[in-house]
């Protein structure tokens, strides 16, 4: 008996899904010096992320997104009081990224080689952070409908992490524009507001134990 082509794509999203939290264990189990994002170290997180358009035509779509980050914490602290703060530069690759739209649903990748990162300067277990960044997706089909496949995603990010003693949780709420830049016409974008959770750590390289 041979699968309806509905069928076939319930499965494939639910081995995505299966696949994602056996990683999310795998990682939260493993026991990592923890360190925080003090300047000399390197940042490790798995993420997830979803959310939905928030104006225009496109309004009705949602997104689902999953990252593997690396940054490189780069300074000491700087600035004055409360917005004393590191600067991080971080990239992001995403293996997997839906597109839910009226018309199909897309599958696609995308890499981030632009995360622009502070992060407070705090001394409890909660570290706050702002980001700037942005990146390209490449899609299956066109997002939005009828435009292009190749995309830009600009955006920025208020999070904040939860220092444990093997490993770190964040939290943040994440504003993203994707668009063509004018690639193709009409160009109408989706405006996306989500939010993300991540588990990583924050490990110091040799240079920061000396």
């Amino acid at each position: 008996m041979v699968a309806s082509p509905r069928r076939l794509s319930a499965l494939k999203k639910r081995f995505h899904v299966e696949r994602l939290c056996a990683v999310l264990l795998l990682l939260s189990s493993l026991a990592w010096a923890q360190a925080r994002p003090e300047d000399g170290a390197h940042e490790w997180q798995l993420w997830t992320g979803g959310g939905h358009g928030v104006s225009g035509r496109t309004s009705h779509t949602g997104v689902w997104n999953v990252g593997l980050r690396y940054g490189w914490v780069l300074t000491r602290p700087h600035g004055p009081g409360w917005l004393c703060g590191r600067f991080e530069y971080a990239v992001d690759a995403l293996p997997v990224f839906l597109v839910f739209q009226r018309a199909n649903t897309a599958y696609g990748v995308g890499v981030n080689p632009l995360g622009l990162k502070w992060n407070f300067a705090t001394r409890g277990r909660v570290a706050p952070y702002v980001e700037l960044g942005g990146g390209m997706l490449f899609t299956n089909h066109e997002v939005p409908s009828r435009t292009s496949s190749v995309n830009f995603t600009p955006g920025g990010a208020v999070g904040t992490h939860f220092l444990g003693s093997d490993h770190n949780w964040s939290v943040e709420l994440r504003y993203m524009h994707i668009s063509n830049a004018g690639l193709v016409h009409p160009n109408p974008g989706i405006n996306t507001i989500q939010v993300r959770v991540g588990v990583g750590a924050f490990r110091l390289g040799k240079r920061a134990h000396r």
